[in-house]
């Protein structure tokens, strides 16, 4: 199989097609463009999300803790805290492992929540350092964010820019290859994006001027995190890439590795589905967040780009690119 986030076919027809939910208490089990289950706890709901991080070396723990917690911001929530499960291969350092928890901790101070617990191991299972994490979160049943509320007319709004979380991983563990072919700025630069991959502010903004769903573009980009939302809502869009932003050291080291911005892991740009797409984006920008409306909700379940060449199929996501990059001679 393909290195990578297995498809969503795979994922749909053989791994969740076997699973049923039994408890009354699930509210939202596994789907498509789910971010989170949610669990029914009374007046409030419990939303948890879990996520693993492979595609990274440096920073692992920083880049998981956040990633993680994006998703249970996307339902409203607020974040309690993490687990985090440390598999190290046979040749890794005890100072390796410390640094690991070291970032996720620095990470959740920034977000002011906790490290829970959960387990650290060396096993010659893996060849290098995997990290999975679980994020639990709590939200008020009136609060809670869905794209079942989602309608044709809508609007797509996305904060950010593509593909910095990718551009950042890059930069970081690709940085002696690129320096050989850009200026130490640039890498420098691209290296600082990893401070911008937390959606946790613009979730919280969004939540509380009233939205129709939110999803954190993580593996497929930000394509694909628009395919996951069609297959959320059921509905159709149609997005104008044209308008999708795009920092120019992501184009240019996207360019270096022949790879596509807009299908680059992109946790830090959150789509968002709102019936008032420019206000919301007013909102955003005053409040220090980059933010574009892209697209729109359309009748049916078609999904289409708005290109240079003219309206084409949005295909569904396949490998990111970042693993192609990182495999780059």
């Amino acid at each position: 199989m393909n290195i990578g986030k297995i498809s969503n076919e795979f994922l749909k027809n053989q791994i969740i097609s076997k699973l049923t939910i039994k408890r009354k208490d699930v509210l939202l089990g596994p789907g498509i463009g789910r971010d989170c289950s949610i669990l029914d706890f009374g007046d409030e709901l419990c939303i948890i999300s879990s996520d693993p991080i492979t595609g990274a070396s440096s920073q692992m723990g920083y880049i998981g803790v956040h990633i993680c917690c994006n998703d249970i911001v996307t339902t409203g929530a607020d974040v309690v805290g993490v687990t985090l499960t440390v598999l190290a291969p046979a040749h890794a350092e005890a100072a390796d492992i410390e640094q690991v928890v070291a970032d996720a901790e620095c990470a959740a101070r920034e977000l002011g929540i906790d490290i829970l617990g959960g387990h650290t191991e060396v096993t010659d299972a893996v060849s290098r350092m995997v990290l999975c994490l679980t994020a639990i979160g709590r939200v008020n049943k009136e609060k809670a964010v869905s794209f079942a509320n989602a309608r044709a007319g809508d609007d797509i709004v996305i904060t950010k820019k593509a593909g910095m979380e990718g551009t950042a991983i890059l930069a970081h563990d690709r940085e002696e290859l690129l320096l050989r072919h850009f200026p130490e700025d640039v890498v420098q630069r691209a290296k600082g994006f990893i401070k911008h991959i937390s959606v946790v502010k613009e979730g919280r903004l969004a939540s509380a001027f009233g939205v129709h769903g939110m999803h954190d573009a993580t593996e497929g980009g930000v394509l694909g995190a628009i395919w996951e939302i069609s297959e959320a809502m059921g509905r159709g869009v149609e997005v104008d890439i044209r308008r999708i932003p795009i920092a120019a050291e992501t184009a240019a080291i996207c360019r270096f590795f022949k790879i596509d911005p807009l299908r680059l892991i992109s946790s830090g740009c959150m789509v968002i589905v709102t019936p008032k797409g420019e206000k919301l984006v007013e909102l955003l920008n005053s409040n220090g967040i980059e933010a574009a409306v892209v697209g729109r909700v359309i009748d049916g379940t078609a999904k289409w780009l708005l290109t240079e060449e003219g309206r084409i199929p949005l295909d569904p996501p396949g490998v990111d690119q970042l693993y192609e990059a990182l495999c780059f001679k």
